[in-house]
């Protein structure tokens, strides 16, 4: 039925804040930036006179995060959803060096619910954190192919 899956998407309150953690600080880079309004949005999501900036985020292989801001519904920012939270819950991402990654990402006020653990078997060091909008982070270094 699906050929792959496309983005994930995440609605944010603050658009610069955002692209400062993502892309300054993760490495992502912008890949296609759109403000959007009109019938056609207003349809797709059953709202009127949406006004809304979308950003397509692009990891270094290429897989896409988009963040949505929405000039003209404003939502309250604020979820707190956790690992075992019903839904989606997280994006996981993977990192050349856990503990360089979260050492700069603590520098820039993202919180941690652990230091990084390494799995049992060795093959992995893992960790959690959340960065703007309470958005949580899988951060994982792989340290056996």
């Amino acid at each position: 039925m699906i050929t792959h899956i496309r983005h994930a998407g995440l609605v944010v309150a603050d658009l610069e804040a955002a692209l400062r953690f993502w892309c300054d600080l993760l490495g992502f880079q912008v890949a296609k930036r759109m403000d959007e309004s009109g019938a056609h949005i207003d349809a797709m999501m059953g709202l009127e006179g949406v006004k809304v900036t979308t950003v397509k985020l692009a990891a270094p292989d290429g897989n896409l995060v988009e963040l949505l801001h929405f000039h003209s519904h404003p939502d309250k920012p604020g979820w707190t959803g956790t690992p075992y939270s019903t839904g989606f819950t997280h994006i996981a991402l993977t990192v050349d060096d856990l503990d360089a990654a979260c050492q700069r990402l603590a520098e820039a006020g993202a919180t941690f619910s652990a230091p990084p653990q390494t799995s049992p078997d060795g093959y992995a060091k893992v960790t959690y954190c959340r960065g703007p909008e309470g958005v949580l982070l899988e951060l994982v270094e792989v340290l056996q192919p």
